[in-house]
């Protein structure tokens, strides 16, 4: 785990707890922490006793979960949320719970992460260069020599199957998972590579926070021949084999052992628009290495705001309480800005 995500219990000594349904694993954890995390049983499967959460106030949640009836609890007790899911169906089904939230003076935040998350940031950062935004592209470059978590890759073979709906309100169009390629350069060293539409969430939620109505999240490796290579069996009608459980399951085996690549990551976001009347356009621009770790290091700082200072209470994504400065100096001036 990162510097920037051990600061979590740094900032909090002896506040911080590693909570799930296997208390010996939570042992394990706190122990690997020097105590500063104290171990938690609890299931979030289950309803859980008021008075066992009387002291809590804010969670941040790391595990998918297929309803909200956790978090609706935590909210409807007035304990703060944080949701580090990818998954853009379990984020609308929380927006639902805002005016719940709301009522109970609980904050809710989604889209944390590296995308969904800096991506948001990104875009909404260069959004705010302009007047009027009337699209949003992103791209993501993403290292095959790094050891993704098998959850990662699992979300990661089951979207490249399926195809997906994006756009807003009546312009939703259905998206073929890795077609639609755009080329994007991602800098020195990395040079332009051609990235495909993929079902990232950050392109469903930015057309209602930031109001545009055109977004576009799209996937390339730093090992071309990965791309390309999805991209052909893609032409092919090949990816259609993931959607059987035997082929997804031989599928993530093949990416988990894959190292073709660096543990590199980049991100790309270009907004078009206007300011003053005259066409206008705006870059950002991120590099990394270790995806996960930036991952951990956005959860990270999110986290500590949402314990330590009061947001405006309801379910809200990360663009629309935080800017890049939540993330920190060090992260801040790493941000390639243009336009």
């Amino acid at each position: 785990m990162s510097s920037r995500a051990r600061s979590i219990w740094d900032q909090f000594p002896g506040e911080v707890y590693a909570a799930g349904r296997n208390l010996e694993k939570a042992e394990q954890f706190s122990a690997a922490t020097g105590g500063m995390v104290k171990p938690m049983l609890l299931d979030a499967s289950r309803p859980f006793s008021p008075e066992a959460m009387s002291r809590v106030r804010t969670v941040v949640m790391c595990l998918d979960q297929e309803t909200t009836d956790f978090a609706r609890q935590c909210l409807l007790h007035g304990i703060h949320y944080m949701d580090v899911t990818a998954e853009a169906g379990f984020m609308a089904a929380m927006e639902g719970l805002h005016e719940e939230a709301a009522s109970a003076g609980a904050t809710a935040v989604l889209s944390v992460g590296l995308v969904p998350g800096l991506s948001n940031l990104l875009a909404a950062d260069a959004a705010a260069d302009m007047d009027r935004v009337d699209s949003v592209d992103i791209a993501l470059m993403l290292g095959m020599g790094e050891a993704h978590g098998r959850a990662a890759i699992k979300w990661t073979v089951e979207n490249i199957a399926h195809d997906f709906w994006a756009g807003a309100g009546t312009q939703k169009q259905q998206v073929s998972s890795f077609t639609s390629g755009k080329s994007f350069d991602f800098g020195e060293g990395i040079g332009r590579k051609t990235a495909y539409r993929f079902n990232f969430s950050d392109q469903h939620t930015l057309t209602g926070t930031l109001g545009v109505s055109s977004v576009a999240t799209r996937l390339c490796f730093d090992s071309g021949l990965v791309t390309w290579l999805l991209f052909a069996l893609k032409k092919l009608g090949l990816l259609k084999l993931l959607r059987f459980k035997p082929m997804a399951g031989l599928a993530e085996v093949l990416f988990a052992r894959m190292r073709l690549g660096t543990e590199a990551y980049a991100l790309k976001v270009e907004a078009s628009g206007s300011r003053e009347g005259q066409p206008r356009k705006a870059e950002r621009f991120f590099r990394g290495s270790v995806e996960s770790e930036m991952t951990a290091r956005v959860a990270a700082a999110v986290a500590a705001e949402l314990h330590g200072e009061d947001q405006p209470a309801g379910v809200h994504h990360i663009e629309q309480l935080f800017g890049t400065a939540v993330l920190g100096e060090d992260i801040n001036s790493r941000i390639v800005r243009r336009g």
